[in-house]
């Protein structure tokens, strides 16, 4: 517990003030450093070492020392960096250097459960990042927080795009947010590894996929990307996605996030760790955003001379994922109760023949899942036509915490009784009336008339009983249906 205390007390929040004052203000230059600035230098590798010290002192049990070195660490850290905004020729991406260098310390041994950043309470970062501005962090800083399995900056969160993005999250797209969150939890065992693997954080993966599909594995939009993470079927054969014996593996939960993965640090290579352009770069194409950053990787997202070369849905995409990330990294932050889910998975062996329909229906809702299993059976088996009856033996995937319900309600008794009824419904087929056959055109003979003292067109068509004075007038190409006497005209020949 005093190790705990010791820690909350650690408060990060005025460095990042310190950090974003000093990005928006340092200059760097091409020339020697000058002996102030070397001394900042020295100061910096001082509170660097210090903190590291500290932390070796936590980790041994001696929590005084500890507290007394990591107090007069940031003090120091804080004291240069201040320094170093106002100082000619000293490189502020040192220092965030050194920041994201105390951020990636923790492993596990410091405290338990608690990550450094976790002591910023959000509402002074979210003031913090008011006064800074959203900007003030450079691009490739602003996002490092986020690889390798780090958590979200205060900084990066907390832009006004990002901000209205939340606002969507927990107001008009909340049943999207919560669905995916419980989609996710019944596939983490198959997606995060993916992630896990390549160094990236947890959190980005959900941030995509909610905004994507809302965690739906058989998902195809109206442009052809298909599968929880959306991949056209170019992009996806370029990441090893492709027909496995007729099934589109785009649709498989971890095959394509290891293929998004893949994308990702290839993305994140090209464009210099900057998150917010690899997040856009799969959004509106690479080569889309490769054109409107040009040479220049470091450039910001929101830069005009890249946000306004994208497409509305590039620029309201990047903050949505952020946003949703965000949540899912703080969700108490924002009054928001994430369900708690037991999402590890088991294989069964059906003890009868049954479809992924009808075990929908025997199931209910077991285990409290008040909208049912369809969706998550779907998802946990995405190469089975959820109509199609699978026969004994066969093996499916469920949620463990289902076994039990699965033996109680789908072997024996009346559910998978009525579940097959249901399921053998015959719905009658509406039988569309043969074609008529077409009546052979009728071919209609004309004959003349001379016109008579006395005729008018109306007359003559009146005698004729068959046609129109407009046809007649069309026929004989008449103007005005004026008519002369001694005047041949063709008539159609009436029966």
């Amino acid at each position: 517990m005093v190790l705990r205390t010791a820690v909350r007390s650690l408060r990060l929040m005025p460095l990042a003030v310190s950090l974003g004052l000093l990005a928006a203000c340092a200059s760097t230059g091409g020339s020697r450093p000058s002996a102030q600035v070397n001394a900042l230098y020295s100061q910096l590798d001082l509170a660097s070492k210090g903190y590291e010290t500290a932390l070796q002192q936590s980790r041994e049990g001696n929590l005084e020392a500890a507290q007394l070195t990591l107090t007069q660490s940031l003090d120091r850290l804080k004291q240069a960096s201040a320094q170093c905004g106002n100082t000619p020729g000293c490189d502020s991406q040192r220092f965030f250097s050194v920041f994201d260098h105390l951020l990636r310390l923790k492993d596990g041994n410091f405290n338990d459960d608690q990550d450094l950043n976790d002591d910023v309470d959000p509402s002074q970062a979210a003031l913090a990042a008011g006064k800074t501005g959203a900007a003030s962090l450079p691009q490739a800083q602003r996002s490092v927080t986020l690889l390798h399995g780090q958590k979200l900056s205060e900084l990066i969160a907390m832009n006004g795009p990002v901000k209205a993005a939340l606002e969507m999250w927990l107001t008009q797209w909340r049943p999207q947010l919560m669905d995916a969150y419980v989609n996710y939890q019944y596939l983490r065992s198959q997606m995060w590894p993916q992630y896990e693997k390549a160094d990236l954080p947890e959190a980005l993966l959900f941030g995509i996929m909610a905004k994507e599909s809302g965690g739906k594995v058989n998902a195809v939009s109206r442009s052809g990307a298909a599968g929880p993470l959306q991949f056209m079927y170019a992009t996806g054969m370029r990441f090893g996605l492709g027909m496995d014996n007729g099934f589109d593996t785009r649709f498989d939960p971890a095959a394509s996030a290891r293929a998004n993965a893949e994308y990702l640090n290839e993305q994140l290579g090209i464009f210099n760790n900057n998150l917010e352009l690899t997040i856009g770069a799969y959004n509106g194409g690479e080569g889309r955003m490769r054109r409107a950053v040009g040479d220049d990787t470091s450039v910001s997202f929101y830069d005009p001379r890249v946000y306004n070369q994208l497409s509305q849905e590039t620029r309201d995409y990047v903050p949505s994922v952020l946003a949703a990330a965000w949540l899912f990294l703080h969700p108490d932050s924002y009054n928001l109760r994430f369900p708690r889910i037991d999402g590890a998975p088991t294989m069964i062996t059906l003890k009868q023949p049954a479809s992924l329909s009808e075990l929908t229906v025997c199931l209910g809702s077991a285990g409290g899942m008040a909208d049912g299993w369809f969706r998550t059976l779907r998802n946990l088996n995405p190469r089975l036509d959820p109509q199609v009856t699978q026969p004994v033996g066969a093996q499916l995937q469920l949620p463990k915490s289902l076994e039990q319900a699965y033996a109680a309600r789908c072997v024996d008794g009346p559910w998978p009784i009525l579940a097959h009824d249901l399921h053998s419904a015959v719905v009658p087929v509406v039988q569309a009336p043969p074609p008529e056959q077409a009546s052979p055109p009728v071919v209609r003979k004309d004959r003349s008339y001379k016109v008579r003292r006395g005729d008018t067109l109306v007359s003559i068509v009146r005698n004729l009983h068959c046609s129109s004075v407009q046809e007649i007038a069309e026929m004989n190409g008449l103007r005005h249906q004026h008519i002369a006497v001694g005047q041949t005209l063709r008539l159609p020949a009436c029966q």
